[in-house]
C-alpha cells in the first residue's frame, strides 16, 4: 500500500500554538510512513527549519497574497505534490485549503483548534467582521469529510457553529515529547535566574501567551497588588509575542508597583517554566493550551482558570492537577498565587501528580499514532 500523502496547509510557520505543535508532531507522522508536505500560506518561515529537520517538505508559495492567492498557492502545490489527503490548521489556511481540494477532488480535513465564535471572541472582534469569517468558515466546512479537534470543549462548541456533524469531529490533544522536557531540571532553574539577574529566592510566577485580550493577563497584573501582601518580591515573567492588549497591560504593569518583565517570544519556554515557582494561565478561552502540558511535563506548579479545555488538561476541579479559579477574577486569581508560593511542598506534590498525568495523555508518540489513524479515516471515507 502506498505511503499516504499529506499536504498540511497552515496560515504561516510564524511561532505560535498550532506551528509549535506541528512541529512537534512532524517527526511522529513522518516516522510512521506519512509523506508530509507543508504549504505555509503567510511569509513567516521561523519554524520551517525545524519541520524540515523533522522529514516534512516545506513548500513556498510563488503565486500572490490574499484570499484568491491563496486558493491559487494551494491548487498549484496540489498539481505538484498530488497529495492524497489535504489537511488545513487555522482560518484562512481552511477556506483557501478547503476549497481548493474541493476544487481538484481531493479528500479533505481540517484540525479545529480555538473556540471560535463563542462569547469571549465576539466580545474581542466586530460584529459583522466575525460573522463574514464564521460564514466563509461554515461554507467551506462542508467541503471537508472530517475534523480534529484538539480537544473535546472545542468538538462540542464550535461543531454546532460551523454546522458539523459531531460524530465527524475525532478529538485528539496536542502532545510533546517528553525527552525534551525533564521533571524539575534545577540546574537549568539557575542558569535560567542568573541569565535574568533573579536569585534562587526570589518567588517567580510566568505566564505565556501573545498578548492578546482572550489570554487574560490584564487579570493576572490586576492580582499582584493583593499577592505582593503576602509575597513582597515577587516578580513575573510575560512570555509572548506583542499583540492588541500589549500597551494597555504595559500601563497596567508599571502601575502596579511589581516587578514585571515583558520577554517577548522566547524559544526557550520549557526552561523559563524549569525556572518559576507557579505557572499562571488566566485564559478566558483557548483550543487546549499546549503550555499547559509542557509545565505539566516539567513539573511547573500551575494556577489556571477553570475553562473547559484547561480542565481537560488538568483534571477536573475535584481533582485537579492545578490550582483551578474563575474566570476573570483577579482576587481568586491572587489568592491562589499566594497559597501556592507558600507553601511549595504542596505545589510540588501536585506537580509530580502532573508530570504522571502528561505521560498517560500527552505525550507525542501517543498524539501521532492518533493523528495517523486519523489520516487513514479520512482516506477511507
Amino acid at each position: 500500500m502506498p505511503a499516504l500523502r499529506v499536504l498540511y496547509v497552515i496560515d504561516s510557520l510564524a511561532p505560535g500554538g498550532a506551528e509549535t505543535s506541528l512541529v512537534e508532531l512532524a517527526p511522529g507522522l513522518v516516522g510512521s510512513g506519512i509523506d508530509l508536505h507543508v504549504l505555509p500560506l503567510g511569509r513567516r518561515l521561523d519554524l520551517a527549519y525545524r519541520l524540515e529537520a523533522g522529514g516534512a517538505v516545506v513548500h513556498r508559495r510563488a503565486t500572490a497574497s490574499g484570499r484568491v492567492g491563496n486558493i491559487r498557492a494551494v491548487l498549484d502545490t496540489i498539481r505538484a505534490v498530488r497529495p492524497t489527503i489535504v489537511h488545513t490548521t487555522l482560518f484562512e489556511a481552511d477556506v483557501a485549503g478547503r476549497t481548493a481540494a474541493r476544487l481538484r477532488g481531493v479528500p479533505a480535513s481540517t484540525s479545529l483548534v480555538n473556540d471560535s465564535y463563542g462569547a469571549s471572541h465576539r466580545a474581542e472582534s466586530p460584529a459583522a467582521r466575525l460573522a463574514l469569517a464564521r460564514g466563509a468558515d461554515a461554507a467551506t466546512a462542508r467541503f471537508a469529510t472530517r475534523f480534529h479537534a484538539i480537544s473535546g470543549a472545542v468538538a462540542d462548541a464550535v461543531s454546532p457553529r460551523l454546522g458539523l456533524r459531531r460524530e465527524l469531529v475525532d478529538v485528539i490533544p496536542r502532545g510533546r515529547d517528553p525527552r525534551a522536557l525533564l521533571f524539575r531540571p534545577d540546574a537549568t532553574g539557575h542558569r535560567v535566574r542568573a541569565k535574568l539577574g533573579l536569585g534562587d529566592d526570589v518567588p517567580l510566577v510566568i505566564a505565556v501567551g501573545r498578548l492578546e485580550p482572550q489570554k487574560g493577563l490584564q487579570h493576572l497584573i490586576a492580582a499582584l497588588p493583593a499577592v505582593r501582601e503576602s509575597v513582597p518580591e515577587i516578580a513575573v515573567l510575560l512570555a509572548g509575542k506583542d499583540g492588541r492588549s500589549g500597551p494597555s497591560l504595559r500601563e497596567q504593569a508599571a502601575a502596579s508597583g511589581c516587578d514585571v518583565r515583558f520577554l517577548g517570544h522566547r524559544s526557550d519556554v520549557a526552561d523559563l517554566m524549569a525556572a518559576a515557582d507557579v505557572l499562571c494561565f488566566p485564559s478566558e478561552r483557548e483550543g487546549f493550551g499546549g503550555v499547559l502540558i509542557e509545565a505539566l511535563a516539567v513539573g511547573c506548579p500551575i494556577v489556571a482558570t477553570g475553562i473547559p479545555t484547561t480542565l481537560e488538561v488538568l483534571g477536573s476541579e475535584e481533582d485537579a492537577v492545578g490550582v483551578v479559579t474563575p474566570v476573570a477574577d483577579p482576587r481568586a486569581l491572587s489568592a491562589a498565587l499566594v497559597a501556592v508560593l507558600t507553601d511549595p511542598a504542596t505545589a510540588q506534590a501536585r506537580a509530580r501528580l502532573g508530570r504522571a498525568r502528561f505521560e498517560e495523555r500527552f505525550t507525542i508518540e501517543r498524539v501521532s499514532h492518533e493523528m495517523v489513524a486519523f489520516f487513514e479515516r479520512v482516506e477511507a471515507t
